[in-house]
């Protein structure tokens, strides 16, 4: 319905929640929350709010030091409603050698961690005149 959106960015050291410096998933959500803040500002003009997730799945652990890519799209637009779809990829996977912390790698298929869908809702008087 809606062209996607991307951003990128690092998970650093105060992402790790967890021992091993596992990232917890909530982070990956606030990416998705950012993703779905720039896809209502490009439609409404507005910053709208996120109401629900329909659903969350978290399929693979992410470090610190790992790139993220969080994509997003509406898929579908009611009168104050937006439902979207999200999707988190690491593309860089760091600290794969514990003798050499700051060796990473560029993975050439991205690996998905986190899907989800989700409703953002942006009130009829905030939304851009069409």
């Amino acid at each position: 319905m809606t062209d996607e959106v991307m951003i990128r960015v690092r998970m650093n050291q105060g992402d790790a929640h967890y021992s091993g410096n596992l990232v917890d998933g909530a982070r990956m959500l606030g990416l998705f929350g950012d993703v779905a803040t720039e896809l209502l500002i490009r439609l409404d003009g507005d910053e709208g709010l996120f109401v629900a997730y329909e659903s969350v799945e978290f399929k693979a652990p992410v470090y610190a030091g790992d790139y993220i890519e969080a994509k997003g799209r509406i898929t579908k637009v009611g009168n104050t409603s937006r439902k979207m779809e999200f999707a988190a990829y690491k593309v860089v996977e760091a600290n794969i050698d514990p003798n050499q912390p700051s060796k990473a790698r560029f993975l050439e298929t991205p690996l998905l961690v986190t899907k989800a869908a989700g409703t953002c809702v942006v009130p009829k008087h905030l939304q851009n005149s069409k």
